[in-house]
């Protein structure tokens, strides 16, 4: 046996094969666990690699980086296109002051406590700014969809909310960091020429060539996505900006159309999603995370206390009441996407060092987790209608009725 074995070397194993096999086998310990234990997968893949990463140091490699990139990026395109345009149309008001305030609050403090409280450099100090005032696009519409409340009024409100949200944070990256040449006139000139003619093209590849078995209409999505970001790149921009239009203007071939839904849908999903996921909780360094816990607590806790200050009230105003006001604030004081990326752009162009990079991704990653857990836990909400700009019911009956009524089986969720 000793024979046999002489000539075999652990090196052996190390091949693509054996390493996707891995990954994957991660995300299906996530998935059984979170289907256990009821947690959403999402959360569960990244505390899955949390431990991996700093027991068993997995780390990302060349192309798991790239399939985590793009399953943000398709994740990002999802979120977008599950926000109808009725009902973004209905919600723009509360969206806009919801979404705006959450942005605003925690990227006001974050960037001032960075600079006064941790005496952080002007840059520095503003990458924390930019990446403590997201909501994570990629956790909230995960549990969303696990949750069945993308289909009721208060999800389809936090998604608007989130849209505004991000879209204050990418603008805040893209002005205060963009190099202004022309590469970025192209890119926003390509992103533009997109969004006019996404959804007619798309519309048209279904309509010439159907749901044939090669989905050639799900191969023309990653096309753009893939185009749009690579003149990204080019212009030091972030792909998620365009996927996030991209998907809000192509919101209602989507819902027109649930099987294309279903197919891009699945493909995020079952394949890239958890690549994402894990990556985001390999990359969490406990040492450096006890080396800095005081920095990464007190960064967390003025994201939390900013977003709560901000977010809280405006639901109020907007008649949401009770868990619904505290499950849209706990929701909107998420963070993961755009903040992983607004700390990895900052490290990259050498904006932070390592140690703040640290100290940002963690906070980041709590954000994801913690707010989260509470708002699964202790305020998920049993009523999902929402009062703002709905029609009364014919015969009288008032909207408060309505949300008294037995839920359906996706509110259950």
């Amino acid at each position: 046996m000793q024979a046999v074995l002489a000539g075999i070397s652990w090196n052996d194993f190390d091949n693509i094969y054996v390493v996707a096999g891995i990954w994957i086998g991660l995300a299906l310990a996530a998935s059984l666990i979170s289907i256990r234990i009821g947690l959403s997968v999402a959360l569960t893949e990244i505390l899955v690699g949390v431990v991996a990463g700093n027991t068993l140091h997995i780390a990302p490699n060349d192309w798991i980086n790239f399939l985590a990139s793009f399953g943000s990026v398709l994740l990002t395109f999802l979120a977008g296109a599950e926000i109808d345009p009725q009902s973004f149309r209905r919600f723009l008001k509360p969206s806009l002051v919801i979404g705006g305030i959450g942005f605003c609050f925690p990227f006001a403090g974050a960037w001032a406590f960075a600079w006064y409280g941790l005496h952080w450099h002007w840059h520095a100090a503003q990458i924390a700014g930019v990446a403590l005032s997201t909501t994570s696009v990629a956790v909230v519409y995960a549990v969303m969809v696990e949750t069945g409340l993308n289909q009721t009024d208060l999800g389809k409100l936090i998604l608007t909310a989130c849209f505004v949200c991000d879209i204050g944070t990418v603008g805040a990256l893209g002005v205060l960091f963009a190099n202004y040449n022309v590469l970025l006139v192209a890119f926003a000139v390509a992103t533009v020429v997109a969004l006019v003619f996404f959804t007619r093209v798309l519309k048209w590849v279904v309509r010439v060539f159907g749901h044939a078995v090669s989905e050639p209409e799900v191969k023309f999505v990653f096309l753009v996505l893939f185009a749009l970001g690579g003149l990204a790149a080019a212009a030091r921009s972030e792909a998620v900006l365009p996927a996030y239009l991209l998907g809000l203007v192509a919101a209602g071939a989507f819902h027109e159309d649930p099987r294309l839904m279903g197919r891009v849908r699945g493909t995020a999903f079952s394949f890239l999603t958890p690549f994402f996921f894990l990556k985001a909780g390999t990359l969490i360094a406990l040492k450096a995370v006890l080396t800095g816990i005081v920095s990464v607590l007190l960064l967390f806790a003025v994201k939390m206390i900013a977003k709560s200050a901000g977010v809280y009230p405006a639901t109020l105003a907007f008649h949401l009441r009770g868990k619904q006001a505290l499950y849209t604030t706990m929701m909107m004081s998420t963070g993961l996407t755009f903040g992983s990326i607004s700390a990895l752009f900052g490290l990259t162009h050498g904006y932070i060092d390592q140690g703040q990079y640290s100290i940002l991704v963690t906070v980041v990653v709590m954000t994801a987790l913690l707010p989260t857990l509470v708002a699964q836990v202790f305020f998920h909400p049993r009523a999902h209608h929402l009062r703002w700009g709905s029609r009364p019911p014919e015969g009288g009956e008032s909207p408060r009725s309505t949300s008294r009524s037995a839920p359906t089986p996706s509110n259950r969720g």
